[in-house]
């Protein structure tokens, strides 16, 4: 029987909003948040956050997560959660939960898990919702193109598809949950980066350049990642107005 291990990796130096892991959301630490949704999901088996400081460690201990502490000098989060998995011989399928995405929805986490246990042949899935075209000019939002199986053709943070013959077609927007198989994802991290990585900034095209397939499930879910203050301050309002509603 597969097992399915969730791994949240957390780290303080975020050069944006160091500490932000700890920052209260709601009468609670933003990465408890995270890990109180992956509860939530129902699908792991095992739930691991992957940090290398203590401070974050400690909370975690506090509130009841498992935590395993990692090397400092790990490039992303991927090589984080990699570190741990390549520790973790019985978990089959690895998904990377972002410690700083306190609204992913447990839905979601389930249809990914299940996407990989259901379909032996898929390495690497991940999820992505349509946006308006004015929201995909941005190049903070990242824009994914589906073939017809719904794999991933490109991640771009340019607007895709150009719409030059056509207006009707939908743009998605890639939300960044992932799940893997734990060997490709152990094979992911010993590859090196590629031109279009290297160009985009967008790690998960080193899978495409590589040709391992990337599954994208659609959803409904716009999740809210915490970069800065701001963000966080915009969560707990949608958090405090979920609960009075």
């Amino acid at each position: 029987m597969s097992k399915v291990v969730g791994i949240i990796p957390a780290r303080w130096a975020s050069s944006r909003f160091p500490g932000k892991a700890l920052h209260g959301v709601a009468g609670k630490p933003l990465i408890q948040h995270v890990w109180e949704r992956c509860v939530e999901a129902d699908c792991f088996d095992q739930i691991v956050i992957a940090t290398d400081d203590m401070r974050i460690a400690e909370v975690g201990f506090n509130f009841g997560a498992e935590v395993a502490l990692t090397a400092a000098d790990h490039p992303s989060g991927t090589d984080r959660i990699a570190e741990v998995a390549g520790k973790l011989k019985k978990a089959s399928v690895i998904l990377n939960v972002q410690g700083d995405e306190p609204l992913v929805n447990p839905p979601l986490l389930r249809q990914l898990a299940r996407e990989l246990k259901d379909n032996s042949t898929i390495p690497i899935v991940t999820a992505a919702t349509p946006i308006s075209l004015e929201q995909s000019r941005s190049e903070h939002v990242v824009k994914v193109v589906l073939d017809r199986a719904g794999d991933a053709l490109y991640f771009s943070r340019s607007c895709i598809p150009f719409r030059r013959g056509i207006s009707n077609v939908q743009t998605y927007k890639h939300l960044g949950v992932y799940g893997y198989r734990r060997k490709a994802l152990l094979e992911f991290v010993r590859m090196l980066p590629g031109a279009l990585e290297q160009a985009e900034k967008l790690e998960q095209l080193r899978a495409l350049e590589n040709g391992l397939r990337i599954r994208v499930i659609l959803s409904e879910t716009n999740s809210i990642g915490v970069d800065t203050p701001e963000d966080a301050t915009e969560v707990e309002r949608l958090i405090l107005s979920r609960r009075s509603g």
